[in-house]
């Protein structure tokens, strides 16, 4: 299954699901997450929140869409 990833405001990644390693499955499951993902995009989980449909998904979820967003998490510093 290809995957669309579309960070919002910047690039659009075409990736391939089934050469994603998979670092954060489940015993049992060799479907790559939407942590694996990001990896793949060089992009931590703790930068971002990733949607599907609108709606932010765990990290650690398996990765079930075709099409998702990431939106990148702004950090605010003292003035």
């Amino acid at each position: 299954m290809h995957v669309t990833v579309d960070v919002k405001g910047e690039t659009t990644h075409e990736i391939d699901l089934e050469a994603v390693p998979t670092a954060t499955t489940a015993p049992g499951d060799s479907r790559p997450t939407y942590a694996d993902l990001l990896r793949e995009i060089d992009l931590s989980p703790h930068e971002v929140s990733v949607l599907v449909d609108g709606r932010p998904v765990p990290e650690d979820q398996p990765v079930e869409s075709d099409h998702l967003t990431v939106l990148r998490l702004i950090k605010g510093g003292e003035q």
